[in-house]
């Protein structure tokens, strides 16, 4: 009875199926006469009457079409062909593995949606500040932040859809602090049971290219040991102590990693740790049980994304080298193959800015990078209009690229 449906009147395609059906037949008449060749001039007649049926079914067919996209795309009917090449080339990208969390994470993944839709966003989930700190601990969930923005910046949905997901209640109502997309997710996870579900089905809301999956599904917390001998429970404390950090490790030190997290790296074209807050988003994943020694026997180019700024609290003093060496510390050497470091310039006002906050340029020491067997690609990397951020576009272009040629040891952004 479903079937029938279509035949239906009103739906504007009993008319286009009989003439598409026409054309058929006439084809098949056309196609008879070529064969038996009965009387004078068949040949012609059977050309002629094929060519006729099959101008009809073309016909017939398009209009049936165009009668889909009017009802599921209306008024982007000449988008459609558009619409559709995109999609296909980007089905054709290879498959990137980006392991991180917080602005940076997303700011990669607003980049690399344009050049390939085979992504796989690798998400910390320490975090305990905030709306996402507050949801954990009323409704004993994993932290929803970090998973929202790279939910947000891998969708494809409509803007007003990214900007309802990303809105934030003021200060006027008990919801202060909040934001739509974690509150969406917190919900979708109760009607789901799972986190990993609720993820899934939000996913399909926004319609992302790619997926984003938690390191673990297990609900851990950050401890950092710092060189005074102080210990710091809790992501949001970690940069608030006046010692630089010594180590950091999840409590419990061993938790399971998701499986699916497993699978991408064992399937990537290409691995990329950060940018972002380094003790804080980037190391933590891998302090997972297994996804670390998982990325070491990776064949697939591995590329640390260094931060374009030290972070007051985290990396005072850092330099890029310093960067790097504190991930090979706490996980091991062979994790990495590539360091992308920013030598472009900062502008003098928004310089000032960050130094009233404690953060200043991470000084590019790419021949001490070299000299301790890794790759350097280097070049002005850097977005600097009302913040200093990577240019996602400039960064996600060197690792497209970088999937197809991974030979020299310094390697010139253009």
């Amino acid at each position: 009875m479903k079937r029938l449906k279509w035949l239906y009147p009103g739906m504007k395609i009993k008319r286009w199926i009989f003439i598409s059906s026409t054309g058929v037949l006439l084809v098949a008449i056309g196609s008879i006469i070529l064969i038996l060749k009965r009387f004078p001039g068949s040949k012609i007649i059977g050309s002629a009457v094929v060519i006729l049926g099959a101008l009809i079914v073309i016909y017939g067919m398009k209009r049936m079409i165009k009668s889909f996209i009017a009802v599921f795309l209306p008024k982007r009917e000449r988008e459609l062909v558009d619409i559709m090449y995109h999609y296909r080339q980007l089905e054709k990208g290879p498959k990137v593995v980006v392991i991180g969390g917080g602005t940076g994470l997303s700011t990669i993944l607003h980049g690399l949606k344009e050049q390939t839709s085979n992504i796989t966003a690798i998400v910390t989930v320490a975090d305990d500040g905030g709306s996402s700190g507050r949801l954990r601990e009323q409704f004993g969930i994993l932290p929803p932040g970090d998973i929202r923005n790279c939910l947000v910046a891998l969708a494809d949905a409509e803007p007003l859809m990214r900007e309802l997901f990303q809105f934030r209640f003021g200060s006027e109502s008990e919801l202060s602090g909040h934001s739509f997309g974690n509150l969406f997710i917190t919900a979708m996870c109760k009607v789901t049971g799972d986190f990993e579900k609720a993820i899934k089905e939000s996913s399909k809301v926004l319609a992302i290219r790619g997926r984003v999956i938690p390191s673990t599904f297990d609900k851990v917390k950050l401890v950092a040991e710092y060189r005074n001998g102080q210990k710091t429970v809790g992501e949001t404390k970690i940069a608030k102590q006046n010692s630089p950090i010594q180590k950091i490790y999840l409590d419990p030190e061993h938790c399971k990693a998701s499986s699916e997290s497993f699978e991408a790296i064992a399937e990537a074209d290409i691995i990329v740790l950060g940018p972002g807050s380094l003790y804080t988003s980037v190391i933590p994943n891998l302090l997972v049980d297994g996804i670390a020694e998982k990325i070491a026997q990776s064949k697939a180019p591995k590329v640390y994304i260094c931060n374009v700024m030290t972070q007051s609290g985290e990396t005072d003093n850092y330099t890029a080298f310093d960067h790097l060496n504190a991930l090979i510390t706490h996980t091991r050497p062979d994790i990495l193959s590539y360091c992308i470091v920013n030598i472009g310039k900062v502008p003098k006002e928004l310089l000032k800015k960050y130094e009233e906050e404690g953060a200043y340029p991470v000084v590019a020491d790419s021949d001490k990078i070299i000299e301790n067997g890794y790759n350097v690609i280097e070049g002005d990397v850097v977005n600097a209009q009302n913040h200093v951020r990577h240019d996602a576009k400039k960064l996600s272009k060197v690792i497209i690229d970088l999937t197809l040629k991974t030979k020299g040891k310094k390697i010139s952004i253009d």
